[in-house]
């Protein structure tokens, strides 16, 4: 049966009994507002280790002053429903004031991977989502934690934090889950109204139009303006869309016009109406 723990001392508490007993521990970090994306990181987790917790926390400090903190959605009794049905043990969903005491003046400052893109269109981002899952992987300290690809900036943010700090814990990076029609699951497509809803499907057809392209052997320059008027045809108000080296976001070797034969990964973000969606692709050997 599912429990909820709020205090930090006992969900580590919880870890470690469960470890000590020869037991392996999987994590999946979550904001809340699950849907069947989040569902698809916990049945990985599941199926390769015994227990598994799931944190259920809307961080403040990854949000800039005039972003969506308090309209996020936060449905924490029907999200611990869904995780129940999934087989989750334990869910650790603290108050804001136990991951960040009265007076705290500690944050996670990252660079490399968190420099361009969503550290550009949202500075601080990254040291807030850093600076969290520092946090959360010290409350549970599991063996190994998940997250979806449709992250991939912060998936190498937390991959480098990780490394960097000498943290010992795994990271399992999961597809995206998608629609049927390809729209990548967010929790902000509960913000989209259905003309909208509509028009958002555009990021998976520049996407999809990115590939097409990387494939025909045309160059990254091209590429991307593909996307852009993919994009800027159905309204949407583009924030980046790029085709980088998916290991650190930098541009693609100059040394062949049409880019490297190794992968590479097409990013997107944009506005639909108030609503910010991004997505990505990674693109294969050509």
């Amino acid at each position: 049966m599912l429990e909820i723990e709020r205090d930090p001392k006992r969900m580590r508490a919880w870890v470690l009994a469960a470890q000590a007993a020869g037991r392996r521990v999987g994590f999946v970090p979550t904001m809340g507002s699950l849907h069947a994306g989040h569902a698809s990181l916990v049945d990985c987790a599941a199926h390769e280790c015994d227990d598994v917790a799931v944190s259920i926390f809307v961080n403040p400090t990854q949000f800039g002053p005039h972003e969506d903190f308090e309209r996020y959605p936060r449905s924490l009794d029907a999200d611990c429903r869904l995780m129940e049905a999934h087989g989750v043990g334990k869910v650790f969903a603290p108050e804001a004031s136990v991951i960040y005491p009265p007076g705290d003046a500690t944050r996670i400052v990252v660079c490399g991977p968190a420099r361009r893109f969503e550290g550009e269109v949202r500075p601080g981002h990254f040291e807030g989502v850093a600076t969290v899952v520092c946090r959360l992987f010290l409350s549970v300290p599991a063996d190994v934690a998940y997250f979806g690809a449709k992250d991939w900036q912060q998936t190498l943010v937390v991959k480098r934090m990780v490394c960097d700090l000498g943290l010992p814990i795994d990271l399992v990076v999961c597809p995206t889950l998608r629609e049927p029609d390809g729209l990548a699951m967010s929790s902000r497509n509960a913000y989209l109204s259905p003309e909208e809803r509509a028009r958002a499907l555009a990021l998976f057809e520049s996407l999809t139009r990115a590939e097409q392209l990387w494939l025909a052997g045309d160059a990254a320059s091209g590429i991307e303006q593909a996307m852009r008027d993919v994009l800027t045809a159905r309204g949407i108000t583009v924030d980046y869309a790029a085709v980088v080296d998916p290991l650190t976001l930098e541009p693609l070797s100059l040394k062949d016009p049409h880019g490297p034969k190794e992968k590479a990964v097409a990013l997107v973000a944009g506005r639909v109406g108030a609503t910010r969606l991004i997505d990505n692709r990674e693109l294969p050997p050509r």
